[in-house]
């Protein structure tokens, strides 16, 4: 069985795939791990578009920044996972907002792609986390409805190359003790 922290340590932002199909049974298994996310009072107030289609992930291209360089990921990519979130449902309790941030639908959809990149790399997959592209565009192509947002796109693939992890701060850097 595979370590959790060496599966946390050594998952990375994959952009280049093999051009090899991905099973039904790896996509559940990546799906299960996102059915499995803690969430406000368990509201699970996500969404997952399973994108395959060559047109579709076409026109998710034309939505991406210029210069993003996982722009070409999204078509060469077998998978493609569109994470939307339920507005008005997380951060909720009895209809009105609750925390001070509001509606709390980021921070369970940051949980739920962090399941998702994680169990993909524990299966042998890449992915990709991909924010920047216009969102309201990608929605119109994937016909999200009224009342959900569609936060991240993330690419998914047998990666054609590995990278060296990125520099990271030193655990004394980051935590404090009792105050700031």
């Amino acid at each position: 069985m595979t370590d959790l922290m060496e599966v946390i340590k050594e998952r990375r932002s994959i952009r280049k795939y093999e051009g090899k199909d991905i099973s039904e049974e790896l996509v559940n298994r990546v799906l299960d791990a996102v059915r499995w996310t803690p969430s406000w009072v368990n509201t699970q107030c996500w969404e997952v578009i399973v994108v395959k289609d060559k047109t579709i992930k076409e026109g998710l291209r034309a939505t991406i920044s210029k210069g993003n360089p996982a722009a070409k990921s999204i078509v060469t990519a077998p998978v493609v996972f569109a994470v939307c979130g339920r507005l008005e449902k997380s951060g909720y309790y009895k209809d009105k907002i609750s925390t001070k941030f509001g509606d709390w639908y980021m921070f369970d959809i940051g949980l739920a792609t962090q399941n998702l990149c994680l169990m993909a790399h524990h299966l042998g997959l890449g992915t990709v986390i991909v924010g920047l592209f216009d969102h309201d565009r990608a929605k119109e192509i994937l016909n999200v409805p009224a009342g959900y947002e569609l936060v991240v796109l993330i690419p998914m693939g047998y990666p054609a190359k590995t990278l060296a992890a990125p520099k990271r701060r030193k655990i004394n850097e980051f935590t404090h003790y009792n105050m700031f």
